[in-house]
């Protein structure tokens, strides 16, 4: 595959060697870490790419063992990593977490991703064919927090033009401590950046915190009326759509019984994006987000397999009330059940 060759989904982003803790526990007490590898655009096509769909994942990292060990392993998913740069000058940005829920006291991050070789990503830095060369282009709201020069890349890549090509889809993914006093911009910029592409997603709890913007979907809609499809996330209650000239569509997110609550966004998006290359009404795009989803909170780290599509496909197609039963665990996607009706489906564990 080359550069130029067409794709499902392209993404842009940086992605980080991420050393996860060997036990629970504050950093300060961890004697050991894991090394994986992480970072929100790449998390996408990597889960796509493992779901069947064609990927590519443009970025840059340093001429360092982790920028190899970054390029390996998202290429071992499937994905195409050959408008990957290298930088000679600048490292590869790396991270350490702790094991619990971002959104506790006691989860702890600490980056290292200064001066880092994505973060010199600028517009000619990277390769514009690439760029152009899937059906969807996939980009977040973690990139243009880099540095201005990112910023400015993102905003040329949702800047509405006749010439734009691919959809481009925009996760906001606000995070609150990368907007600090040296950041390029704060982080009411991911407003107008999002009105700027074809595809938003973003959680009511990011709408309050980015822009002040309450009220629920229907006022995050009136905020972002531009996009023709707008994915509001609600948290452990579910998702809702807005589509231009429909109604919106609301699906209850699953009982999970969660291993890690790490990796769930990126892997909704995958899901949602995945149904949409495949033409899925609004109501099966966000159930296959919500089986993408199940699928990362059930395993240890951001990655997770995704399960087949027939035996996605069976579930999503369950009716309300199936669906609404149906609970999910560790292991579920390696459990193919027979396609014997839905009360089967309803007990996989």
């Amino acid at each position: 595959m080359t550069a130029q060759a067409p794709v499902d989904v392209v993404a842009l982003g940086e992605s980080m060697v991420t050393f996860l803790p060997a036990r629970p526990g504050r950093l300060a007490d961890v004697p050991s870490f894991d090394r994986g590898i992480g970072g929100a655009e790449s998390n996408v096509v990597c889960a796509l790419a493992a779901a069947g769909h064609t990927t590519r994942w443009v970025s840059r990292v340093g001429a360092d063992g982790f920028g190899d060990h970054l390029v390996e392993a998202i290429a071992r998913y499937g994905v195409d990593t050959s408008a990957v740069g290298r930088d000679p000058h600048r490292p590869t940005g790396i991270y350490f977490r702790t094991a619990d829920d971002r959104d506790t006291d006691a989860h702890e991050v600490v980056y290292y991703r200064a001066g880092s070789a994505a973060s010199a990503m600028a517009p000619g830095s990277v390769d514009e064919d690439a760029l152009a060369s899937g059906r969807i282009l996939h980009l977040s709201g973690i990139t243009p927090a880099l540095s201005a020069d990112c910023l400015a890349l993102v905003r040329h890549l949702c800047a509405r033009r006749a010439d734009r090509g691919p959809l481009v889809s925009f996760d906001v993914n606000h995070r609150p401590g990368l907007w600090k006093d040296d950041a390029p911009a704060d982080p009411s910029v991911l407003l107008d950046l999002a009105r700027g592409a074809d595809l938003v997603f973003v959680g009511e709890d990011e709408a309050a915190a980015a822009w002040g913007v309450t009220g629920g979907p229907d006022a995050i809609r009136a905020a972002l009326p531009e996009p023709e499809t707008l994915v509001v996330k609600q948290g452990s209650r579910g998702a809702t759509v807005h589509r231009h000239g429909e109604d919106p569509v609301f699906q209850a997110a699953l009982k999970v019984d969660v291993v890690a609550p790490v990796g769930a966004g990126d892997a909704f998006a995958a899901g949602f994006l995945s149904a949409t290359l495949r033409g899925l009404p609004a109501a099966q795009r966000l159930r296959h987000g919500h089986l993408m989803a199940a699928a990362a909170l059930t395993v240890p780290g951001d990655l997770a397999p995704p399960p087949a599509r027939a035996h996605a496909d069976r579930l999503a197609a369950l009716d309300d009330t199936a669906w609404e039963t149906l609970r999910l665990g560790p292991g579920w996607t390696e459990r193919v059940p027979e396609d014997t009706g839905a009360e089967e489906e309803v007990r996989t564990p």
